[in-house]
């Protein structure tokens, strides 16, 4: 069990257990993990000496963080006014369509994708657009374009990518 949670508390103890430190603590065990499985939230409540409820209520409080498995590449698809008027729900269906999901699933079951809508990506310029694990922008996409981004990662052409995200 000890060594379950080395990772974690290696976490923990570069913030030196400090309970104002949790935010940081609960970005990086995300970043380690792709979301924030439950007995994680218990373990750092114990180790912070903390209650679980505080832990979980700030893990649920922020958008950033994730209590479900995230797949290796997150595709954001925004959908924000000027997205929207441009096509946004087109390219949302067309990666939901190719990777598979069902109503209601946003990550594929092999966890290599995750499709999300988002409000705002802050590039209404390049409307519609989407990004991939929060580094990769791409602008004035179509649901072929999309598709083909999807497709060049299903390929592994992005090898050099980390399924990191900034969520």
């Amino acid at each position: 069990m000890e060594r379950k949670f080395a990772k974690l508390q290696e976490i923990v103890s570069r913030h030196e257990g400090q309970v104002a430190h949790l935010i940081a603590i609960l970005q990086e065990v995300q970043q380690e993990y792709r979301y924030l499985p439950e007995e994680v939230l218990t373990y750092i409540a114990t180790a912070l000496n903390i209650p679980p409820a505080v832990v979980y209520g700030v893990a649920t409080f922020y958008a950033q963080f994730s209590l479900l498995p995230k797949g290796k590449y997150v595709i954001r698809v925004c959908n924000g006014t000027a997205c929207h008027v441009r096509g946004a729900e087109g390219i949302h269906f067309a990666l939901r369509k190719e990777t598979g999901l069902a109503e209601g699933q946003e990550t594929t079951p092999d966890l290599q994708f995750t499709v999300e809508t988002v409000s705002c990506l802050g590039a209404c310029g390049l409307a519609p657009v989407m990004t991939v694990n929060g580094r990769e922008v791409h602008g004035q996409m179509t649901p072929e374009e999309a598709t083909a981004v999807l497709n060049r990662l299903k390929s592994g052409e992005n090898q050099g990518e980390r399924g990191d995200q900034d969520a």
